[in-house]
Order: structure tokens, then sequence, then C-alpha cells
């Protein structure tokens, strides 16, 4: 077993690379007294420019260089279009990691490249998982997403962007293989794509983890009220877990958000922007310009509205989202 050596894995094409970049700083600058972070990224269509500008961000925190891995494409190993529904289908790539690590390792931490490691990920790493397959943060979504991937109304859903996985408990349990019958069941169209299919197969195998080792956006857009009425989470943290995390945190996580852009995009108000945009200045794209975001005339409106009338909009907007939502995957997904 390797035992000392703390195994990190991304996942990302070319256009997410600068993003990623940030993140891989972040996780280099504040952890330095662990010299035993080996990275892995599963790379789907990376340049070589972009492979030896990170590269060079492992030079520069004088660490050794990651391991770069051709990405696995689903799509190419089931032989049918999968529907992505968020990101690219490049996410898809960390389900197969029995062909990135042997059985000599037991542990891996996957991130997302849009996470900023803000402290030592030690006590993560760490965790008792329990006999559980992995440790994941519970995501906010309502009872009626539940059942579009086949789980109880009062199962976990989690946040697949920061996951410690057992390695042994992966394999033993056959998740790459349950993820790809899963897929095929469903014909490629998965609620959350990615993200969806591993809720499906790992819900019962997860155990939930604080906050602070993934604070979401919707921690921070939203009070604490706003968010349980706007999302009607289940079985969800206490507003006191999460006041907690907050003065606490080690990983946060910039996820998409109905109300805000992301920080590498104009206009972005995340509450931790000008932290991710001090990172952003320690990595090769750092003088770049960010990335404009070119709202439909819908959502222009939707937005204009909130500004105006916060609490008739969020009203509005939690009824698309707790019930409207689910039902409109569920038709979609059926008709197809």
């Amino acid at each position: 077993m390797e035992q000392n050596n703390i195994n990190v894995v991304y996942a990302a094409d070319d256009n997410f690379i600068p993003v990623m970049g940030v993140s891989i700083v972040s996780l280099l600058k504040n952890n330095r007294d662990m010299s035993n972070i080996n990275v892995t990224i599963l790379a789907t269509n990376v340049s070589e420019l972009n492979k030896q500008k990170v590269n060079d961000l492992f030079n520069k925190y004088d660490r050794p260089l990651p391991r770069w891995i051709d990405a696995t494409n689903i799509e190419d190993t089931l032989g049918q279009k999968v529907n992505q529904d968020r990101g690219s289908v490049s996410q898809y790539a960390r389900i197969f990691l029995n062909d990135v690590y042997g059985e000599e390792v037991d542990r891996v931490l996957y991130l997302d490249c849009d996470t900023l490691i803000v402290d030592s990920i030690r006590n993560l790493w760490d965790i008792d998982l329990q006999g559980n397959t992995i440790a994941a943060l519970k995501d906010s979504f309502s009872k009626y997403y539940r059942k579009n991937i086949s789980l109880d109304q009062n199962d976990i859903m989690f946040n697949s962007g920061v996951m410690l996985i057992d390695m042994d408990k992966w394999r033993q349990n056959k998740v790459e293989e349950k993820v790809l019958n899963f897929i095929k069941e469903k014909n490629g169209n998965v609620q959350q794509g990615d993200q969806g299919v591993l809720n499906a197969v790992l819900s019962k195998q997860t155990l939930p983890i604080s906050p602070s080792y993934n604070f979401a956006t919707v921690f921070t857009d939203l009070s604490y009220d706003q968010m349980i009425k706007y999302r009607k989470p289940v079985n969800f943290y206490s507003e006191d877990e999460i006041i907690e995390a907050q003065q606490d945190l080690h990983i946060i996580h910039y996820t998409s958000h109905f109300f805000s852009p992301r920080p590498w995009q104009e206009g972005c108000t995340n509450k931790y922007l000008d932290l991710w945009l001090d990172y952003r200045k320690m990595t090769p794209w750092g003088n770049e310009k960010l990335d404009t975001v070119n709202n439909s005339f819908k959502k222009k409106k939707i937005l204009d509205m909130y500004k105006k009338m916060p609490k008739m909009t969020l009203f509005l907007a939690s009824i698309f989202q707790v019930y409207l939502r689910p039902f409109k995957n569920r038709v979609t997904y059926k008709r197809n």
C-alpha cells in the first residue's frame, strides 16, 4: 500500500486547464509540508503548451511533475452518445480510476478544477471512511431529483467535486461496472451527467464530510434561510454546521450558481472572488482577460428582476429549482 503518498487526481480538457492551474497552485502553496503529494491529471485534448505551463507550476514549488494520462472517453467505451447535462464529457474520466491506479494505491482524493485549497488537506486525507467507498459533501437538492436517478427520497445526494475515495472498496464494489451499466440502462441520459451517475451508484456508500472541505457557492450567495427555501434539500447540514465550516475553510468550491458567474468570468460576485483572483495571478494565465458571459435575453431579464425584486424572484426560481426542473428532466429523459 502507498500509505505515505497522497494521491490527488484532476480531470480537465484544454479549456479548463487555466482554471485547474489556479487550484493546483493553491494545493501546492498551502500544503508545503506535504512533499508526498502525487498529482495525476486525466487530460482530454490538452495542448503541449498548456501541459508545460502546468508542469512549470510544479517546478516552481519544487514538487514532482504531475502524471498526465489521456482520459478515457466514456462514449468510445460505451459505443453510444452520453448526455453531458453539466460540464463536458471529460468529467466522466474520473469514473475510470481502475485504469489509472494499481492495487498498491488504496486511497485517492479527487478535486474539481474549480476548487481552491486554502488550507491543509491532511485532516481530510486522514478521515476514517467507516467502511464507505467515498466521503463527499451532501448536496442541496430536493427529494424530487432522487427519483430520476433511482434513489429513495431520503437517500444522500452528494457533490462530486471533492471525493475522498477508498480504492479497495471502489474495486470490490465494482463501481465502474455499475456506473457503465446504469448509463446503459438510461440510454446515456442521466440527470446531472457524471455526478448523477455517481450518486445513483454510491449514495448508500457515502460518508458526508464537513462543508469546510467543499464550501460551495450556494453557501455564500444566499443566506442559510434563503438557501433552504430556494433548494429545499433533504437531510441537509444545519446552519451552525455551515457557520462552523466557514470559520475553518480548507477547500472553497466555485460551483455554478444562477445569480452569479464563475470567478474566471466577468461579473462574478462570489464572496471569495478576490481570493481566487490572487491565486490566479500566481499562474501563467494571471494576466489574461476574464471570459465574457453571453447571457440569453431571458436570463438577463430574470437577473434584472432579481436585482429589483429579490424575494419574489427567489420564490419563483425555487419553484423551478425544486419542482419543475426535476420534472422536466424526468420527461426529457423518458422521451429520449
